[in-house]
């Protein structure tokens, strides 16, 4: 029950940021923006007896049939809420807003409407559901395709952003690229907050017994064996993979060149790590913070 009520509380939170970007920044200043509020707006001068707001609650109900089509029944039940909720803040917002624009500027509101629409679609997406709309297809390119969600959104807006050329302008177009990659840019960051900074280090070295014993006893972490052979000599060896928070990768460098400075390392940044030395070990420190000594 309590999972289900921050997750109702989140999707309403995400949903509101959407709608409040679409009804102050997009389309006031007819951002050519990724989305549903994108295509509203490129497809307005074709059919400007619509209603911009109408236009993209329409074009929202649709895409969310679309989806709960393909998607099934838990995609149904987790988008209605958005479904529902996220015309009623428009609508909300918009006659507040009464087409006022916050800024004259269009970069300045092409980037503010990225950063908020970005920013509510990735915390409803933290929830396992979606605003509706065209991240919907974003959604299924991700099932079908195995696109992950951020790039499938950036080509989604893209291809928005291009349909907008045809009926304003290239000028438009590339000041909506803006509202683009920020919107995918704030998207990673709203599903990865919270995560911790890690570094994924693979070593190869003759001497890995002095440095599995140097990452235990110095770094105070565990490690992982890797049986390899090489490529071009078919000699059989070890590759020590260990995973580190950022702050520990200096002193693990330094130990690595004392202990063999011919060594060959493979670096990379670990989107995400969970379990024992991590989250788990987190969690026992809060419970029982002597548990080392114990």
């Amino acid at each position: 029950m309590k999972d289900t009520i921050v997750n109702v509380i989140l999707i309403l939170v995400g949903n509101f940021f959407v709608a409040l970007s679409v009804a102050c920044f997009i389309v006031p200043n007819e951002i050519l923006s990724g989305g549903v509020a994108g295509v509203a707006v490129a497809l307005h001068p074709i059919f400007p007896f619509v209603d911009t707001t109408l236009l993209i609650n329409i074009i929202t109900i649709s895409l969310f049939l679309v989806g709960s089509l393909l998607l099934g029944k838990s995609f149904f039940l987790k988008t209605l809420l958005s479904t529902l909720c996220y015309p009623v803040f428009l609508s909300l917002l918009t006659y507040l807003v009464q087409g006022r624009p916050l800024t004259d500027s269009p970069i300045i509101a092409s980037l503010y409407s990225g950063i908020f629409v970005g920013l509510g679609v990735g915390i409803v997406f933290r929830t396992g559901s979606s605003t509706g709309g065209m991240d919907i297809p974003a959604l299924l390119m991700e099932k079908y395709l195995h696109i992950p969600l951020s790039t499938a959104c950036l080509i989604i807006d893209g291809l928005t952003v291009i349909l907008g050329i045809s009926t304003y302008s290239l000028e438009a177009a590339l000041v909506g690229l803006i509202s683009v990659y920020a919107s995918s840019f704030m998207i990673d960051k709203a599903i990865s907050f919270g995560g911790q900074k890690t570094k994924s280090v693979m070593i190869i070295s003759s001497h890995y017994e002095a440095m599995l014993k140097a990452i235990i006893a110095e770094i105070d972490r565990g490690a992982t064996l890797l049986h390899a052979q090489g490529g071009y000599t078919r000699e059989d060896r070890e590759v020590v993979l260990v995973v580190i928070d950022n702050k520990q990768y200096p002193k693990l460098n330094k130990l690595i060149n004392e202990i063999d400075p011919n060594a060959f390392l493979v670096v990379q940044d670990a989107q995400e790590v969970t379990g024992n030395g991590f989250t788990y070990y987190k969690e026992l420190e809060k419970i029982a913070p002597h548990h080392k000594e114990q």
